[in-house]
């Protein structure tokens, strides 16, 4: 499935292919950090993966703990989110997810059967990100306006065979105004992509390492 990527950034502002400029879509200032900045910083930590992980690899993996990670060459849509968050942010969802796991572990989904955490994978299952992101508060609403959705946050989707997708809102406008494009891998490597209606949404997240 290919999806249009011809989108051109100049100035804070997207120029569609009819030559049109459109505002970057950032969240308000948080209190206590500079206007836009978090945002700024997780988008550019996202985008800089594109390019270098090129290959969709689910496969399970033994990694460090905590900043462990599978080669970037490869990886899944997690990859993209931890590795955005850990670049730009400083913040290792690795050891976050692991921590929150492990002292409120009923929380979180059963679907793999485990009766423990497991730091190897935990944070690359997108319903167990989606928990966290629920836990730290950090939900948003789940409309149709694609205005609403603002750079830096995190999108979950279902895809076709009811399987969980996650991307981060980039700051960069599709082709007629109406949506940003999305940063993910959804199964060619990291790419930038208008795909935010293409599935279902199952979450709407804004995280920028702060509780509300």
């Amino acid at each position: 499935m290919m999806f249009s990527r011809r989108v051109l950034i100049a100035g804070g502002l997207c120029a569609g292919a009819a030559g049109l400029m459109f505002p970057v879509l950032r969240p308000r200032a948080e209190s206590g950090t500079s206007a836009e900045e978090w945002a700024e910083n997780l988008v550019t930590a996202a985008r800089s993966q594109i390019g270098v992980t090129l290959v969709y690899d689910p496969s399970y993996s033994k990694i460090a703990f905590p900043g462990g990670d599978v080669p970037r060459f490869k990886g899944v849509c997690t990859d993209v989110i931890v590795r955005a968050y850990r670049d730009g942010l400083n913040l290792d969802l690795q050891a976050l997810v692991h921590a929150d796991m492990r002292s409120a572990f009923g929380a979180y989904p059963k679907n793999w059967g485990l009766k423990t955490t497991d730091s190897n994978i935990d944070h690359r299952r997108v319903p167990n990100l989606q928990t966290f992101l629920k836990r730290q508060n950090a939900e948003q609403p789940i409309g149709t306006d694609g205005l609403s959705y603002l750079a830096g946050d995190v999108i979950t989707q279902m895809l076709p065979g009811n399987k969980p997708h996650i991307a981060i809102v980039s700051d960069m406008l599709n082709d007629d105004g109406s949506r940003p494009l999305l940063i993910h891998n959804i199964g060619w490597g990291t790419r930038m992509e208008d795909i935010l209606f293409t599935f279902s949404i199952t979450g709407h997240y804004r995280y920028s390492g702060q509780t509300a």
